[in-house]
C-alpha cells in the first residue's frame, strides 16, 4: 500500500488521503478529538448523544430522512462511532459516487441544526441503547472493567453516559460542547479508495474551510496509579459469567507496544493461543476467550475476556494468571513467536481490505499522534521483535499492582475474587 498523502488546511484541519487506483469503493471519514474523556460528570454521554444528533438534520438537509434517503440512494454504507478520545463519521460508496458522499458527510459535520424536537425524541433512543448494553453482559463487562481500573474519572465512565444525565442535556449543551471541541485544528478528514486526490482536496477545502479555529477544550490527564489488585463484581442473573481481567500498561506512543501486542497474540490471539487452549479446550469452561491490548494517548491496558461456566470461574481465573505468569518466567519459543507474528500481521492485512477500514486505520494513527506508517512498515516492526523483548514487557506489565478484574454473574453481595489475584 502506498504511503498516505497528508495536507493541512489554513484553518488547521488535517487531510489524509490514501488513493487506491484499483479499488471499487471510496470512503470519506471525519474524525474529531472529542470523546467521553473530554466531558464532565454533568454532561457525561454528550459526545455520544451529539454523534446521534449530527444525523438528524442540517440547514441544507433539514431532516434525518433527507440525509439517510440521499445516502441510501447512493448505495452507501454509513455510520458513526464515539470512543473515549474521538468521534468519527463516515460513508463508503461505490467509486462513482465519492463526491456526493463527501458533500453529505461534510454537511453533517459542519452544519447540524440540533432541532429541539429531535433532541427530545433521541433521548429515548439513547436510553434504549444503554438498556441494550445492560442486557448484553459480554459488552457491559468491558465498561465495568474500565470503572474498576480508573474509578470516578472520565476514563472510568461509560461512553454512553448515564440515563439521568441524558434526560437533562439541553440544546445549549450541544452547541457549547461543539463550539469547544469541533474545531478545525482538532478535525481529521480521511479519504481512501478510488478518487482523484487533486479534486478531492479542493472539495475538502471548499467544504471545511468555513470552520473557524478556536480555543480547543482539553481532556484531563488520566490518574493512572495503583498499588494492589482491584476488582468490581456486578450481580446479574445470567446463564454465563463474564469477566475481563487485565493489567495497566502504557500509552500508544510507547515502542514496547509491539512486544505487548505479540504477548497478547500468544495469550489470546486465535484458537491455538494459550488461553483459548487452556480455558476452553482443556477446562471446557468457556466459549469465547480472547486477549488484546487497549492503548490510548496517555494510558493503556492489556486485557483478557471470557464468558465462563459459573462453577469454573475460579479455576479459569487461576489458569489465566498462570499463563500470564508463564510469559514472565519463560521465553516463548521461536515457533510460537513466529506464529504470533504471522497471526497478527495476517489479521491486520485482512482487516484492511475495505476503503473504510483503511480510512479508520490512518485516522486512528493520526489521532494518537503516531507516524502514518503503512501496514507493511508496521509488519516489519512487529517481525523485528524478539522473544527477549516479549518476556521483558511481560515482566514489566504483568504485576500484582497492575492487575484488575471485572465480573458480571449471579454472585451475591460480598463475593470476592481478590484472593485469586496474584501473579
Amino acid at each position: 500500500m502506498q504511503k498516505p498523502l497528508r495536507h493541512r488546511l489554513k484553518n488547521g484541519l488535517r487531510v489524509i488521503m490514501i488513493p487506491q487506483p484499483e479499488a471499487l469503493t471510496a470512503t470519506a471519514m471525519v474524525t474529531v478529538e472529542a470523546g467521553s474523556k473530554y466531558e464532565t460528570k454533568e454532561i457525561n454521554g454528550l459526545s455520544h448523544f451529539l454523534e446521534h444528533m449530527v444525523f438528524k438534520g442540517t440547514q441544507k438537509r433539514p431532516t434525518a430522512l433527507e440525509i439517510t434517503s440521499e445516502l441510501d440512494g447512493l448505495g452507501a454504507q454509513y455510520n458513526a462511532f464515539t470512543s473515549q478520545e474521538s468521534t468519527s463519521y463516515f460513508a463508503k460508496v461505490k467509486k462513482d459516487n465519492f463526491g456526493e458522499i463527501l458533500d453529505v458527510v461534510s454537511d453533517m459535520y459542519v452544519d447540524p441544526i440540533f432541532a429541539q424536537a429531535e433532541i427530545e425524541k433521541e433521548r429515548g433512543v439513547i436510553v434504549q441503547e444503554l438498556n441494550m448494553y445492560e442486557d448484553t453482559p459480554m459488552r457491559k463487562v468491558q465498561d465495568i472493567f474500565m470503572q474498576a481500573v480508573y474509578g470516578d474519572q472520565p476514563a472510568g465512565w461509560d461512553i454512553g453516559g448515564r440515563k439521568e444525565v441524558i434526560q437533562k442535556l439541553t440544546r445549549d449543551d450541544f452547541t457549547a460542547y461543539r463550539k469547544k471541541h469541533y474545531l478545525p485544528q482538532a478535525t481529521i478528514v480521511t479519504l481512501s479508495g478510488k478518487f482523484d486526490p487533486k479534486r478531492a482536496l479542493k472539495d475538502v477545502e471548499r467544504h471545511f474551510s468555513v470552520l473557524a479555529p478556536g480555543v480547543k477544550g482539553k481532556k484531563p490527564a488520566v490518574k493512572d496509579s495503583q498499588a494492589k489488585p482491584k476488582e468490581l463484581v456486578r450481580f446479574k442473573d445470567v446463564d454465563q459469567s463474564h469477566i475481563v481481567m487485565g493489567f495497566r500498561a502504557f500509552d500508544a506512543r510507547d515502542e514496547r507496544k509491539y512486544a505487548l501486542q505479540l504477548a497478547a497474540e500468544i495469550l489470546g490471539g486465535g484458537m491455538s493461543s494459550r488461553l483459548f487452549q487452556k480455558i476452553r479446550e482443556e477446562l471446557g469452561a468457556a466459549y469465547y476467550v480472547r486477549c488484546e491490548p487497549d492503548l490510548y494517548t496517555d494510558h493503556g491496558l492489556i486485557q483478557m475476556s471470557a464468558g465462563l461456566d459459573h462453577e469454573k470461574i475460579e479455576v479459569a481465573i487461576k489458569a489465566a494468571l498462570e499463563e500470564f505468569s508463564r510469559l514472565k518466567s519463560e521465553k516463548v519459543d521461536a515457533k510460537d513467536l513466529k506464529k504470533a507474528k504471522e497471526h497478527f500481521i495476517g489479521e491486520l492485512f485482512l482487516s484492511l481490505e475495505g476503503s473504510d477500514d483503511i480510512a479508520g486505520f490512518y485516522a486512528g494513527a493520526e489521532l494518537l499522534g503516531l507516524p502514518l506508517q503503512t501496514p507493511e512498515a508496521l509488519a516489519k516492526k512487529v517481525n523485528a521483535i524478539t522473544a527477549a523483548e516479549v518476556q521483558k514487557v511481560a515482566k514489566q506489565v504483568f504485576t500484582d499492582r497492575n492487575l484488575n478484574l471485572a465480573v458480571i454473574g449471579p454472585f451475591k453481595a460480598g463475593r470476592s475474587f481478590l484472593p485469586l489475584l496474584k501473579i
